[in-house]
């Protein structure tokens, strides 16, 4: 059996100065469903895991902010986001996607910001909350810095948090007037992981696209903005031919890699098909109110 040690700060500043930069068997523990399974296959063979269940409870509320947006504590579970009203005012393509993500059990028990912090590109809400502009506060020993999603993540489970950063709150704008979608094609069950995960946000005036943000995950080495196809669509109205020449801006700016799930070939054009889909999608979409 493992030995470690498992301190339980009441605070998170205490968790955050239990965190050893120089020993990387310390680490922080919320929900632990990827840990414990990186424990179990002996990847990952911790000295010390800082428990977060005991810190302030400020950091598992979910809240409506004062400017329209809405503010989630990084240790809210998956699940309790997903029931949350104002989640579900406020970002309801995030409570859909949650009905996707994994399996109920999961969801009671991993926490959205481990989720975030993993690294691992396969996760469902790092696109989901991507396309809708979220940024995570993440606090450390050099004190608070905000990190916007799509920058959150350097390379294959690689992300730009310092051994003893922790996010503490994931952070959306107003979602007012946007229409958000997330498209997840598996080649098992549907709450399997995705071959490809890829959501689109925009804002329309008339039949013209105003802004638009694209998000794919799974396909490709990282997180990856799709910024070529947001150029082809924003200020355009979105006509079977102007959906094709996005999906080809899309396919020809991926680097995409392959797995059991499908080859690199199979994912870049999957991408092309979910741009276009993912676009039309939303159009049909109620705008959050």
């Amino acid at each position: 059996m493992l030995q470690f040690d498992m301190p339980a700060p009441s605070a998170l500043s205490e968790a955050i100065a239990l965190l050893d930069r120089d020993d990387p068997g310390v680490r922080p523990f919320s929900g632990g469903t990827a840990l414990m399974l990186m424990m179990k296959t002996g990847v990952f063979q911790p000295s010390m895991l800082v428990s977060l269940r005991g810190v302030e409870p400020r950091w598992s509320e979910i809240a409506e902010t004062a400017d329209g947006g809405l503010s989630i504590g990084a240790l809210a579970s998956l699940r309790r986001i997903e029931l949350d009203p104002a989640a579900a005012r406020r970002a309801p393509s995030v409570v859909h996607a949650m009905r996707r993500l994994s399996n109920v059990r999961v969801r009671n028990v991993a926490r959205i910001g481990g989720n975030l912090a993993h690294g691992d590109p396969h996760m469902d809400m790092p696109p989901v909350m991507a396309s809708l502009g979220a940024r995570v506060r993440v606090r450390g020993p050099g004190g608070e810095r905000f990190i916007a999603i799509e920058d959150l993540y350097s390379g294959y489970y690689e992300t730009v948090l310092a051994r003893a950063e922790l996010i503490c709150e994931v952070v959306l704008p107003d979602q007012r007037g946007w229409r958000s979608v997330y498209k997840k094609l598996t080649t098992r069950s549907a709450d399997d992981w995705p071959s490809v995960g890829l959501a689109v946000s925009l804002r329309t005036s008339g039949s013209m696209i105003n802004e638009i943000r694209i998000a794919v995950s799974a396909g490709v080495e990282k997180l990856t903005r799709l910024t070529d196809a947001e150029g082809v669509l924003a200020g355009a109205e979105p006509a079977e031919a102007t959906l094709a020449q996005a999906a080809e801006a899309a396919m020809a700016a991926v680097e995409c890699v392959g797995d059991v799930r499908g080859t690199a070939a199979y994912k870049r054009e999957l991408i092309g098909v979910c741009v276009r889909r993912a676009v039309q999608d939303a159009l049909r979409q109620e705008s959050v109110q």
